[in-house]
């Protein structure tokens, strides 16, 4: 397994773990309001903001601020009947998943996939995209997204050696 200075990782030949591991993406913080979490996220800890989008599916706004080598993401549901807006309402807010990079989406769902384990596909921000839920994470989803080593290494310098 080779570490931050070396690329890759994950561990080559052991069948059920992820190998195309590449980066922590983004860890997502689900709110009920945008400007009130940035007020914290922003004002207090000094994240600054990335981008901000509106997406038509699933209605939310997503933010993402500037955590380093990775991005915090505030996710706002804007449509109270979403799959989302319900988690919120049931679980309040606060951690909503954490997301890695990977070389392949398919692959890497395909090594998490124990029985009971759900897979939503998707895609975000114009990639291959999915929500694993599992009893072996330990309550967190995790999303995995395909990793672009042209700009997520250039979005955070310094990561898996390259600069």
């Amino acid at each position: 397994m080779e570490g931050a200075a070396g690329g890759t990782r994950g561990v080559g030949g052991d069948s059920g773990r992820v190998t195309l591991l590449r980066r922590l993406d983004h860890v997502a913080v689900v709110v009920r309001d945008t400007e009130s979490a940035l007020a914290f996220y922003s004002g207090k800890l000094g994240l600054s903001v990335a981008s901000s989008e509106e997406v038509a599916s699933p209605h939310v706004k997503l933010t993402y601020l500037d955590a380093g080598n990775a991005y915090l993401q505030l996710v706002e549901p804007l449509d109270d009947q979403s799959p989302l807006a319900r988690w919120l309402d049931e679980h309040g807010e606060g951690l909503h998943h954490i997301c890695f990079g990977v070389d392949d989406v398919e692959e890497a769902v395909a090594s998490l996939s124990d029985p009971g384990t759900e897979v939503v596909l998707g895609s975000g921000r114009g990639r291959a995209s999915a929500f694993v839920t599992s009893d072996a994470a330990n309550g967190v989803v995790v999303e995995l997204t395909g990793f672009d080593a042209e700009t997520d290494v250039d979005a955070a310098p310094g990561y898996l050696g390259t600069r």
